[in-house]
């Protein structure tokens, strides 16, 4: 299995930041696959997620959970919470170092790759939910699902995603990924 690098990192927050970028004010309150979340809730969790990543890494305070992240800028928002996750990463030693989380201990590089695929699963509902196309680097979500599928098999769903959904096994990588984790994939007749 190929590890994830801090230039992946870079290649899907800069995808995800154009999508992002092109949300239309009436999109925002649009329902995602996240059955829980509209577009600005998924785009907050990002951000949110983004800002967890680097306290842990940096070993600064959490940010505030349930916290509008956004303002009125979410893309603003977004584009500066990823710069932060990829100094945070980049720096000497992170992807070798072990991190302490709420599900346990896990490498840098561990870590880093937890973070792409949640990125790229999101992406992937917003796309979703605007009708945005989402220009999601087809071997950063191949890689995704290899890392999800070796890490799911020995940890529990319960609380996180729901069951894997059908999907084509030629499907592209985001669509199998998406439904690996519980997300519903259009079937083609």
């Amino acid at each position: 299995m190929t590890t994830a690098s801090v230039e992946d990192l870079v290649r899907a927050c800069e995808v995800v930041g154009d999508l992002i970028a092109e949300i239309r004010p009436e999109q925002w309150k649009a329902p995602t696959p996240c059955t829980e979340w509209n577009v600005r809730d998924v785009v907050n969790h990002l951000v949110g997620m983004d800002l967890v990543f680097v306290a842990l890494i940096e070993g600064g305070p959490m940010p505030e959970r349930g916290a509008d992240l956004l303002g009125d800028d979410p893309a603003g928002a977004y584009r500066s919470s990823g710069a932060s996750l990829q100094a945070a990463f980049s720096r000497p030693g992170v992807l070798e170092r072990s991190y302490r989380g709420p599900l346990g201990s896990a490498t840098g590089a561990e870590r880093l790759q937890i973070r792409l695929y949640d990125l790229l699963a999101h992406g992937w509902d917003l796309a979703q939910a605007t009708g945005i196309p989402a220009r999601l680097p087809e071997d950063l979500a191949e890689q995704a699902l290899a890392f999800v599928q070796v890490q799911f098999a020995s940890q529990s769903r319960t609380g996180r995603f729901a069951e894997p959904q059908p999907v084509e096994e030629a499907a592209p990588a985001i669509d199998r990924l998406a439904a690996f984790l519980g997300r519903p994939v259009l079937l083609r007749p």
